[in-house]
């Protein structure tokens, strides 16, 4: 991580929404009691998808929906922002104010919660150091200092207690647009490292 940050500081901006370079995240993932977002994870499914509420550096102003949908390895991202108090109602499941709402997300979620039996799952906290290149709009991350809830939900509360999360690693992650700089392919390429699949999610799902 060192040896990217002052290579990636030396050709790219810093976010500039990101205090000091980086920032917090704090994720709560949904999934239902037969765990069935998990384990399509696990199994490599093709077609598959997953809700959560992300919130940044315990701003109550700054949280949202997202939906991740993922079709034959591409990625697709459908988000909504949210009040906290919509956000309280979420996790406490009341569900008929999520189906009236106006917000088409959320009343996907709500009518999966009820179909599919979708429920808050576990929260994901980890720091974000993010980069940005104008070519290409690419979007370099390192994410770090993982942890888990473990069966915790209350994405709210600053005080949640979290444990690290095994032994995730610090993960890299490239996006771009149209196309990917290569400026930036050669300076993110390390010896004896190589690309892979890593969800934050499954990581922290190890203790339940």
């Amino acid at each position: 991580m060192l040896i990217l940050r002052q290579r990636l500081s030396a050709v790219m901006q810093r976010d500039e929404n990101a205090k000091d370079g980086k920032y917090f995240i704090r994720s709560l993932y949904f999934d239902n009691l037969e765990d069935k977002a998990l384990l399509e994870k696990l199994n490599g499914v093709s077609r598959r998808e997953k809700f959560r509420i992300r919130i940044y550096n315990h701003d109550k102003s700054l949280i949202k929906l997202e939906k991740k949908s993922k079709i034959n390895g591409l990625c697709l991202k459908e988000i909504e922002w949210l009040s906290e108090d919509e956000t309280e109602k979420i996790i406490v499941g009341e569900r008929d104010f999520i189906a009236s709402s106006e917000k088409p997300l959320l009343r996907e979620l709500g009518y999966k919660m009820k179909s599919e039996g979708l429920l808050p799952k576990t929260v994901v906290d980890y720091t974000r150091e993010a980069f940005i290149f104008p070519a290409g709009n690419v979007r370099v991350t390192l994410d770090y200092g993982i942890r888990t809830g473990i069966n915790q939900t209350d994405i709210l509360n600053p005080d949640l207690p979290t444990v690290p999360a095994g032994t995730a690693p610090i993960i890299l992650e490239v996006k771009w647009d149209e196309f990917l700089p290569d400026i930036i392919r050669d300076i993110i390429q390390l010896e004896s490292r190589r690309s892979a699949a890593f969800s934050k999610y499954a990581a922290c799902r190890i203790y339940g």
